[in-house]
């Protein structure tokens, strides 16, 4: 009697614990799969608008378009804030540029203007936040100055907090290198530090940024410098780091060029590789426009304008040493920006001058592109996603 008892009890719990599990599988929540896509462009002598909302399914790489998420002049680098609920965008127009901050709608993939203020410099081109989300920094082409400007609590920019200007001896590229050209600036995901790589001094310049004011110095500590040095005319565009830091990869524009940096055990940026991000035997015109790692880590790929490529490679974990895959059309011209989705997933090639969005499946284990589809918007130069 007594087993009996037992097997009953024994075959109720197997029950009750099979019916939770059914429970629990039921109500674990769907993957995410579709992402809003802002795409800013160029207005300038363009049938564009300003800038675009798509659709991303990034279980089948199709984009769909959504509308015009905003109207507004040659908006060429858009950024999302943390928070999703604000997107900042660089309006690159000369003299007149400016800075304008918008509140998002993601279900109607709709903007509003909050605020725009004078960019404080010429030709804005690359923005980012400081990892609390309280700055926004500007990095401004033509003027060669970054400027740090507040995000207050409404989403609107304040008055600007820094303007410091990129110096330092001039590259040999009398043509490009005339002047400081800050060409991109991203803060440190581990220290209190900003990186600005300055086109028209070879450099990727560092500085110290004061969290609590919003300010900018060139403050370098001890036994850090405050710049990595590129060779002669090589025209440090966008920079990308490892997960952990430890390595720093700096496409050059002018060379078409990959450099890598390592840390040494003083913690500063030493060269211990350049690698071409053309084939062997090509003599074209080309200027490299965008780098990324993939989020293992395991790629790097950069675009190339002439070329008309995505050059990619294969990364050393333990010594950030790059080795070259190949290189795959981009399906256009003037590939000026690229983005990974953030599943990994698919490669989106942004085709300015051909006005066309070629996403690419990226293979897992060779880092390898093929085409998936194309969607066509007018002069895409920058590409920004957001869950939905």
């Amino acid at each position: 009697m007594k087993i009996t008892r037992c097997f009953f009890a024994l075959l109720f719990l197997a029950s009750a614990l099979a019916g939770l599990a059914l429970i629990t599988v039921a109500q674990k929540p769907a993957s995410k799969t579709h992402y809003l896509a802002l795409v800013g462009t160029y207005t300038n002598r363009t049938a564009s608008k300003g800038i675009y909302a798509f659709d991303f399914d990034s279980a089948s790489g199709k984009l769909t378009f959504q509308g015009i998420a905003a109207e507004t002049s040659d908006p060429s680098w858009v950024v999302i804030h943390p928070n999703g609920k604000f997107v900042y965008a660089a309006n690159e127009s000369g003299k007149q540029s400016t800075i304008t901050a918008f509140s998002l709608d993601a279900q109607s993939a709709k903007l509003t203007q909050l605020n725009q203020l004078p960019a404080l410099g010429e030709d804005p081109c690359h923005l980012s936040f400081d990892k609390t989300g309280k700055f926004l920094f500007v990095a401004n082409y033509t003027s060669g100055n970054v400027v740090v400007f507040p995000i207050l609590r409404d989403g609107k920019l304040g008055a600007a907090t820094a303007n410091i200007k990129d110096t330092g001896s001039l590259g040999p590229n009398k043509a490009r290198q005339e002047a400081a050209h800050a060409h991109w600036v991203e803060p440190s995901a581990n220290k209190p530090k900003v990186y600005v790589a300055d086109l028209g001094l070879d450099r990727v310049v560092i500085y110290t940024f004061d969290a609590d004011r919003g300010m900018l110095f060139l403050a370098p500590m001890p036994t850090e410098p405050f710049w990595a040095a590129l060779s002669p005319g090589t025209g440090p565009r966008h920079v990308a780091f490892s997960r952990d830091e430890n390595f720093m990869y700096v496409l050059g524009e002018l060379t078409s060029t990959v450099a890598v940096f390592a840390k040494d055990h003083q913690q500063t940026w030493g060269s211990t590789q350049q690698i071409s991000a053309l084939p062997a035997g090509f003599s074209g015109r080309n200027d490299a426009a965008e780098i990324a790692i993939h989020p293992s880590g395991k790629w790097l790929f950069a675009s190339n304008r002439g070329h008309d490529s995505i050059a990619v490679f294969s990364v050393d974990p333990l010594t950030g040493v790059l080795k070259s895959v190949g290189d795959f059309p981009t399906g256009g011209k003037e590939p000026r920006h690229f983005a990974i989705d953030p599943t990994g997933h698919f490669l989106l090639a942004e085709n300015q001058n051909s006005d066309s969005i070629v996403v690419f499946r990226i293979d897992p284990g060779s880092g390898a592109l093929s085409q998936a589809s194309q969607t066509n918007v007018p002069s895409p130069v920058c590409l920004a996603f957001l869950p939905l």
